[in-house]
């Protein structure tokens, strides 16, 4: 008896979240912060969260790093998101865009995003290679010939073992020869 699986209800919307006239209420070291954090509440709001729980609702990375993008005092003054809401009642926010005025930031975030996803892709690849790689080299059936081959192969090598071992063991000590010294001359010196 196969159970059948149920289909999860999702809600997609597009939003532009006004930011800043959350962000100057508070002091500017600080705008950054409530700049997350509005976005957090307008998404409950929105979504119709149940008992307003801010901490059902998830934000992608690349929103945060928009938001982050010129520092914590200079926050975007609003944001276009994805917002994602399963059938539990839990809210994924995914970035979408910016504001017009921000395009050169908005097309850093964009490549950031890229190669992210390309970096990913690749280390997935990887690792199915490596797995294939794994398969490939699980030990197949030898036949006999290849038996005893190896164990030849393997007697021999014993056997230099044995005789590099005894080689080690019987110090060899060889006198050199004693050569005779050789006798200097003395020339009388010509006057």
């Amino acid at each position: 008896m196969a159970k059948a699986k149920k289909e999860e209800k999702k809600e997609e919307k597009i939003y532009t979240i006004p930011l800043k006239k959350e962000w100057l209420k508070t002091p500017r070291h600080k705008r950054a912060k409530k700049a997350m954090k509005a976005i957090k509440e307008f998404m409950v709001r929105h979504m119709k969260v149940p008992d307003r729980d801010i901490n059902k609702v998830k934000i992608d990375r690349w929103i945060n790093e928009a938001v982050w993008l010129r520092g914590i005092k200079k926050p975007p003054q609003k944001i276009i998101v994805k917002a994602i809401k399963d059938s539990e009642g839990n809210v994924k926010v995914e970035f979408q865009g910016l504001p017009p005025g921000f395009k050169v930031e908005e097309e850093k975030l964009k490549k950031k995003i890229e190669k992210t996803r390309t970096r990913e892709k690749k280390k997935e690849e990887e690792k199915k290679k490596k797995k294939e790689v794994k398969k490939k080299k699980e030990p197949e059936e030898k036949t006999e010939e290849e038996k005893k081959e190896e164990e030849e192969r393997k007697e021999k090598e014993k056997a230099l073992h044995k005789e590099i071992s005894t080689m080690k063991k019987k110090p060899k000590f060889i006198e050199k020869p004693k050569q005779p010294q050789p006798v200097i001359q003395r020339k009388a010196l010509e006057k």
